[in-house]
């Protein structure tokens, strides 16, 4: 029977109480429920060294990392982040006495609460950005959520034929690297795009609007003229609503603010940080097409049929799935 562990301090002071109280060796094990070697060595450290306390806690080889190497990797982990268990290790041992393995490094690692883990994809932002979408950020921090239901997401996506994702993984031996199954086919710009427009608020979610053709400010122009101002007018009859638009350059083209302008009265366009596709409910709901598309039984094989499932995906889309994202802004800010 193997060992379960040390007894407590309480339970060896009950079996020198037994023993004290007269109880022979046996007795005091049925008493207890211990062992008769047990309780005879927990006697004899007692009658012997007058201790009750176990001394195995110092037993054992001494950690290689104390306290102070902890510190010390932490700091490596700190200067650099994607830096490999052969680096860390490596740059821990420089200048000390006793090297350690890297097993070691990484099991440390790991006591100290470190895991090896794929970053976060951010936009690159500059000093100017920052300040700006915080700005945006203080602008808005007492909106509510009956406050952001007054908004109107609007943005541009493009869907690839051909989806490449870096993350598919397969199971094959050393030798099947070139088999037909193991194989993943890629085409020069996934095989071309659909690009398309939308525009959601927490009322409404409005068709898809293709764009085939190139995307300037002349086009966008019909978007807004055809597609915005007709949303805006109908969602929001008392002009308390907001328009939202990223600020590519066909958005803030002349001839679009001049629109914008004409139209003040009846809604107000929001002014968007730069690179804050992360505050863009509309972003979720892109990638939930896009996950649709690929679990299909049958996937598209030309562009036309993936802008049909792309339409036939967005308007199936739930009203919980538009208007969850929609209340998920005052913890967006």
């Amino acid at each position: 029977m193997g060992k379960k562990g040390d007894l407590s301090d309480f339970k060896r002071g009950m079996a020198v109480g037994a023993r004290r109280a007269g109880l022979s060796i046996s007795e005091s094990a049925n008493l207890l429920g211990f062992s008769r070697t047990t309780v005879s060595r927990v006697c004899r450290e007692w009658s012997e060294k007058e201790i009750i306390s176990s001394e195995r806690q110092f037993c054992g080889r001494k950690c290689l990392v104390d306290a102070r190497g902890q510190r010390r990797m932490a700091r490596l982990v700190r200067a650099d982040r994607k830096a490999t268990v052969t680096q860390i290790t490596t740059r821990y041992n420089q200048g000390r006495q006793k090297s350690i393995s890297e097993r070691t490094v990484r099991r440390t690692l790991r006591q100290m609460g470190y895991s090896s883990r794929r970053p976060r994809r951010v936009p690159l932002l500059s000093a100017k950005n920052r300040k700006l979408r915080l700005q945006f950020a203080q602008a808005h921090g007492n909106w509510k959520i009956e406050d952001w239901k007054n908004v109107a997401w609007s943005d541009e996506s493009r869907f690839l034929l051909r989806h490449s994702d870096g993350k598919v993984r397969i199971w094959r031996q050393q030798h099947e690297s070139m088999d037909p199954s193991c194989l993943v086919s890629k085409v020069q710009a996934g095989g071309g795009g659909v690009m398309v427009w939308g525009i959601f608020s927490w009322h409404s979610l409005d068709p898809l609007v293709p764009i085939e053709h190139c995307w300037n400010a002349t086009a966008y122009l019909s978007i807004v003229a055809d597609h915005v101002h007709p949303f805006m007018t109908t969602m929001y009859p008392t002009s308390d609503g907001y328009f939202q638009q990223d600020n590519v350059p066909c958005h803030k083209a002349g001839i679009i603010s001049d629109c914008f302008l004409e139209h003040d009265y009846e809604f107000t366009v929001l002014k968007w940080p730069p690179q804050s596709a992360d505050l863009n409910p509309i972003e979720h709901l892109w990638d939930v097409v896009e996950g649709e598309i690929r679990i299909m039984d049958v996937q598209p094989t030309n562009l036309r049929q993936l802008c049909d499932a792309i339409m036939s995906i967005w308007t199936k889309l739930s009203e919980e799935c538009f208007q969850h994202l929609g209340e998920t802004m005052p913890r967006r800010i």
